[in-house]
């Protein structure tokens, strides 16, 4: 009989462990995909020949087969040679799960040719 009950003990703290490391797996991915949608919108503002305006810009994207709620802030940083570009990546629920800040110039300056005489 003791060792009936010894035994249930350590299988309900099994099953309590699987638990805990299924949900911190879901955490997990949920955040990783986060991340992956605040590098996306980010890189998409970098990368753009057109720096994105100062202020906030809101948007959705689907990624992992869920839909995410990004929101980019694009400040200035006290040096005029450049922006701050912070994103927020919130999930259904509306908590930010995933962040990212980059920095660009605030604007491509034009190709400057050379006139030969």
């Amino acid at each position: 009989m003791v060792a009936l009950a010894v035994f249930s003990l350590a299988a309900m703290a099994l099953v309590r462990l699987e638990s805990a490391t299924i949900r911190g797996a879901s955490i997990l991915d949920e955040t990783l995909v986060a991340q992956m949608v605040a590098r996306n919108v980010a890189i998409s503002a970098v990368t753009d020949p057109q720096a994105p305006a100062l202020g906030r810009t809101t948007g959705t994207e689907v990624n992992g087969g869920r839909s995410w709620k990004w929101t980019r802030i694009v400040s200035g940083t006290g040096d005029a040679r450049v922006v701050r570009i912070d994103v927020a990546v919130a999930n259904a629920g509306g908590s930010i799960v995933g962040r990212l800040t980059m920095v660009r110039p605030p604007m491509t300056a034009p190709a400057v040719g050379v006139a030969a005489s």
